[in-house]
């Protein structure tokens, strides 16, 4: 698969998720098979470029490529000033934001709100792949509510005003991330353009790759939530549509060892007090399902340094590792 002049090892990509998607865990997805893994997303604001927070969610140092940032906004100019300045610190692909459906974002007129005004999406894609020498990419919902699915007549836009790829959750705004998704939307759009289309939204396992790829004709798969605490969902589907053959779980050692890396690197990128909480989260989803999770993240959630926070991890994953060779 192909976006500019870029040739991805696979067609899998890992959805930008606010709060989720640092360089640390980016660059454990890829390493796990996702060809493609976008920043969180980066406020189109210039008086926030910078900020601590703009900054790091724009850090791709020593990443793999291609180096993908997402912005977001609702001014032409600034998102394209945005798209410049991104490129300049290195970004080699910029993705827009046009599927956010959170209110703060949607209540000034950015993310997902904007598939309410197509004449406004046409002027900022414009822009934008004006603006800068590297590929434009879009990520989109299927539209504003149930009633009002344009999907189509964005992707249309999007191809015509230069964009190379596009990214499209099988929600509308008003769905949040409520019930299930629908693909039927992503096939119309499939069928209506052809720059490439990534299928997103309630893909969890390999099968369900698999399916969703059939039925919409996609170029790729773009996985989120899923994602969390299960980075191996990259290889897992990669393996299987490659052979038709699912892989097996990660052993507990590997999920383990997983853990401890991804938690260092937190520690390097954030510094002890920031990594220390934001690794919370990430270590409440690894352990989510195991024997005595529960009260696992209850007391390593308490811990304030880096020192207890790996030692409780690393004690947690041995019990599990010896519960299960005493099973064998």
């Amino acid at each position: 698969m192909r976006i500019g002049g870029f040739t991805l090892k696979n067609n899998l990509f890992l959805a930008p998720m606010a709060g989720v998607t640092d360089r640390p865990f980016r660059q454990l997805c890829k390493r796990l098979g996702a060809a493609m893994a976008a920043s969180e997303m980066v406020s189109s604001n210039s008086l926030l470029w910078g900020s601590e927070k703009t900054l790091r969610r724009a850090d791709h140092a020593g990443e793999d490529e291609p180096r993908a940032v997402q912005i977001a906004g609702a001014d032409p100019a600034m998102m394209a000033e945005a798209a410049r300045i991104n490129v300049e610190r290195g970004a080699q692909i910029i993705d827009i934001n046009m599927g956010c459906p959170a209110k703060k974002v949607c209540n000034v007129m950015a993310g997902s709100a904007l598939l309410r005004d197509e004449p406004l999406v046409a002027r900022i894609l414009k822009a934008v792949v004006g603006a800068v020498d590297v590929p434009v990419t879009l990520k989109i919902r299927t539209g504003w509510d149930r009633n009002h699915r344009n999907g189509v007549t964005v992707a249309r836009l999007a191809e015509d005003c230069g964009a190379q790829a596009l990214a499209v959750h099988g929600r509308t705004r008003s769905d949040l991330f409520m019930g299930e998704a629908e693909y039927d939307t992503i096939a119309a759009i499939k069928a209506a353009v052809t720059i490439p289309v990534i299928a997103n939204g309630d893909i969890d396992s390999p099968a369900k790759a698999a399916r969703v790829l059939a039925h919409t004709q996609a170029d790729g798969i773009m996985i989120g939530r899923a994602a969390q605490g299960n980075p191996w969902i990259f290889r897992e589907i990669d393996h299987y549509l490659s052979t038709g053959q699912e892989l097996p779980p990660p052993p507990v050692e590997e999920v383990r060892d997983t853990l401890l890396g991804h938690l260092h690197n937190l520690y390097d990128f954030y510094g002890e007090h920031t990594g220390v909480r934001v690794a919370r989260k990430h270590i409440s989803w690894y352990s989510k399902g195991l024997v005595g999770g529960a009260a696992f993240r209850n007391r390593v959630n308490r811990v304030e340094t880096v020192a207890e926070q790996i030692h409780l991890v690393r004690e947690f994953f041995d019990r599990q590792a010896r519960a299960l060779g005493m099973a064998a």
